[in-house]
């Protein structure tokens, strides 16, 4: 599907799509709670279908409510499961990472079905821990198996890995009578570790977080209190509308995010407000608005996701704008760092690729047709580029952002052309 663009600053308000990360967070630790829970606000993408579906693999009873909620009928621990289960978990890297140490902690032989690049995504340092801690693990091309037993004890894994990484152990280890995760060196992305850390707070499984890691008690998961458990707004969806207001006098404005959020993705505003753009935050909603952009340096090692639209951003920003810190986007759906400089360029605009970031040049960007790479946040950063392009822009193969947030475009479109911008 190849989604054409008018050039144009826009202007409006949006509702955020709920949060991907804390849905997959609320469903895992319900399945594994003593009660039936209800999640909701938790929206629909293939990756959370994923995560459904494998976790219905593993003995959840989900079903879709009529208000569009999701029920968790918890895993039954003690039944035996068919050997050799599949579980397919399609392009995300979430659902593989955070379910591997589960299943082992449960004692479920399981094979994960990946598709797309999550094949080629490192998990060495992860199935070593994993393996220390009793389970074996081998991988033959897209498929992943998983057997034996992961115990309790002291897990230690380098601090610059995917914070999937320690998640997974958090989730899987109040299973287990409890543990240590001891990481090696500075820790990335550690917001959405504490994400999670928050989440199992919700079930009465309390993490202590230590100098060099977290301390896991083996309590296992209470139901809460409340059933009823809400998905809040998503931060890394939203950045998109957000930066689009950037473009604007009367500027975009999302309801449904929470400042206070643990999602690292929230630091958008921060990031505008250092690119020149005005931020206003109220009760009613955030509202990003035109201002005199200028280049920056940007540390993306905790905000890996937001680059590509940040990127596009500072394409419109006079001066240069530095990105370091973003190695690890080569891992993602794409390389993130080579498609969203392709982006640029194919665009009209000046990107280089740095090892381990990006180079923009505030050059401005003519428009015309562009490739999404089938990834998702390269699609969305394409229509952003659209609200101060000269020419209309087309993104081929748009479809991709079912991955994450299924009716952006529609959300897009509901933002009207801005005039005397």
């Amino acid at each position: 599907m190849t989604v054409r663009l008018e050039a144009g600053a826009r202007c409006g308000i949006a509702k955020a799509p709920p949060s991907k990360s804390y849905a997959h967070r609320l469903l895992i630790a319900a399945a594994l709670s003593s009660g039936e829970c209800v999640v909701e606000n938790s929206g629909t993408s293939e990756d959370i279908e994923a995560t459904i579906d494998c976790l219905r693999g593993l003995g959840a009873g989900i079903s879709r409510l009529e208000d569009g909620s999701v029920s968790v009928i918890p895993i039954n621990k003690s039944t035996e499961s068919s050997e050799n289960m599949i579980l397919h978990c399609r392009e995300s890297g979430s659902t593989l990472r955070f379910l591997m140490p589960v299943a082992g902690a449960l004692g479920k032989d399981v094979t994960f079905k990946m598709e797309g690049r999550l094949p080629e995504r490192p998990l060495g340092d992860y199935i070593e821990a994993l393996e220390k801690g009793g389970m074996r693990i081998k991988k033959e091309g897209d498929l992943l198996r998983c057997r034996e037993k992961l115990e309790a004890g002291t897990y230690e894994i380098p601090g610059n890995v995917s914070s999937q990484f320690i998640s997974g152990l958090l989730f899987a280890l109040p299973l287990t009578g409890g543990g240590v995760i001891k990481l090696k060196g500075a820790a990335e992305s550690k917001a959405y570790a504490d994400m999670t850390a928050g989440v199992l707070s919700v079930f009465s499984v309390n993490v202590e977080k230590t100098d060099d890691g977290y301390r896991v008690p083996g309590t296992g998961y209470k139901a809460p209190t409340d059933r009823r458990l809400i998905t809040e707004g998503d931060w890394s969806g939203a950045a998109f509308l957000l930066a689009a207001g950037a473009f604007s006098e009367e500027g975009v404005t999302v309801k449904g995010l929470d400042v206070g959020s643990k999602q690292g993705d929230r630091r958008i505003l921060e990031i505008l407000e250092r690119f020149g753009a005005k931020v206003e935050a109220t009760p009613s909603g955030i509202t990003v608005r035109k201002g005199d952009l200028k280049g920056i340096r940007i540390d993306a090692r905790e905000i890996p996701d937001l680059v590509p639209v940040l990127a596009v951003t500072a394409s419109a920003a006079s001066g240069e704008t530095e990105i370091v810190n973003a190695g690890r986007l080569r891992f993602k759906e794409t390389d993130r760092l080579k498609t969203t400089a392709a982006l640029i360029n194919s665009l009209g605009g000046a990107a280089n690729e740095t090892e381990d970031g990006l180079i923009i040049k505030g050059t401005g960007l003519k428009g015309g047709t562009c490739e999404s790479f089938r990834d998702h946040r390269i699609a969305m950063s394409a229509a952003v580029a659209s609200c101060f392009a000269k020419e209309i822009v087309a993104i081929n193969d748009a479809e991709c952002v079912r991955k994450s947030f299924p009716d952006f475009f529609e959300v897009f479109a509901t933002l009207r052309a801005a005039v005397n911008n």
